[in-house]
């Protein structure tokens, strides 16, 4: 992809995000190639895209379906898949009842954590006629959600694995805590968590279907715990800054971009730029979160040095002053977004970019909080 600012054509709306269509294939085609190699299922987590044209490319290229957060975003993935995983508790009757009428027309599995939230999902799919599956999430690390203690998890499947309108179908976690290249002990703590509980619960006569484990930057180290069968990373499709800056991808592997216009240039080594935190985000960068709200490849001595609603200020290098540099008022910018994911969801619509042209496409599942 060639991200050259003169090939933009000049009416091109900004803010905008801008998508190259090449780089997010070969995104998808690398995870999926990593999955098929160390036969584990990629089962990604859309919350990333919110994009059906995205969905569709990964269940092309070999995906064994999809990954959601909330029973809207499942309802709009049904549209390409038929086979979703909630990753969140389905709490909450307005939540269930929408969960219901969807699990009359597709296979969907819900995460959760608790008797209370497997008894509110047995009643609902008991009154609607339904079945849904459920893996029971564990705490191995992050400490967000999951059963913390295993006679607490054991106690949980078995409850799950009695419901006759539930069907047990495994142990999902979220590895969020292990970052890249981490040493061998925690890889082992990792593994021997999922193990053991899978080990105790074939005792007990039950079968875990899935071991599924998520999170992008360490993904494609997921051989390492050969409790797992299944992985549900999101970030991959697009890449940002926090994967740049883990080391998980270069920035030739980053498949989208902001591109904001120069509205103001108050100091000689200061621009303000048309997209602020409603486009970017107030995403620190989790490796460097003294960094600045975004990267420049253009510019990669500048820093965005704070964001306000509609305004991004820029501070340049003395280099770039002395070497003039700097934009003017009216330059066009690219940006690399610190974190895409809540970037993308600030986004009524992003471009594709094909190479030669830009396409518009909506952000299919954006804003979804239920």
């Amino acid at each position: 992809m060639d991200w050259n600012i003169h090939n933009i054509p000049a009416d091109q709306p900004t803010p905008s995000v801008i998508v190259s269509t090449e780089l997010a294939e070969a995104n998808i085609k690398r995870m999926q190639d990593y999955c098929n190699a160390h036969g584990l299922r990629l089962r990604p987590h859309t919350k990333t895209h919110k994009s059906l044209w995205a969905a569709q490319l990964q269940m092309k290229a070999g995906a064994v379906g999809l990954t959601v957060a909330k029973v809207g975003e499942a309802e709009v993935m049904s549209h390409v898949c038929r086979d979703i995983f909630i990753a969140y508790p389905a709490i909450g009757a307005h939540r269930l009842s929408r969960l219901m009428e969807l699990a009359k027309r597709i296979s969907v599995s819900v995460g959760i954590d608790s008797i209370a939230a497997a008894s509110a999902l047995q009643s609902a799919a008991q009154n609607a006629g339904v079945q849904v599956g459920v893996l029971v999430d564990i705490d191995v690390g992050f400490h967000r959600t999951g059963v913390q203690d295993r006679i607490k998890t054991l106690e949980l499947c078995t409850f799950v694995a009695a419901q006759p309108n539930l069907a047990f179908r495994g142990l999902m976690c979220f590895p969020g805590h292990i970052l890249p290249h981490a040493d061998s002990q925690t890889w082992s703590a990792y593994e021997a968590a999922l193990k053991s509980i899978v080990e105790e619960l074939a005792q007990r006569g039950l079968s875990v279907e899935a071991v599924s484990g998520g999170s992008t930057p360490t993904a494609m180290e997921s051989h390492k715990n050969t409790a797992l069968n299944e992985i549900r990373p999101g970030t991959y499709v697009y890449n940002d800054l926090n994967e740049v800056r883990l080391g998980v991808c270069d920035l030739d592997q980053v498949a989208a971009r902001v591109l904001a216009t120069v509205v103001s240039k108050p100091e000689p080594n200061k621009v303000v730029i048309d997209a602020g935190s409603k486009t970017l985000s107030s995403d620190r960068n989790a490796a460097l979160p003294d960094s600045g709200f975004g990267y420049l490849p253009d510019f990669p001595e500048a820093k965005v040095v704070r964001l306000s609603e509609e305004h991004g200020e820029i501070v340049f290098s003395d280099a770039d002053v002395a070497s003039g540099r700097v934009p003017e008022v009216g330059d066009r910018l690219w940006l690399i977004p610190n974190h895409i994911c809540v970037c993308i969801n600030l986004q009524n619509q992003f471009f594709l970019h094909d190479g030669q042209t830009l396409s518009v496409l909506p952000v299919d599942a954006r804003g979804l909080l239920v």
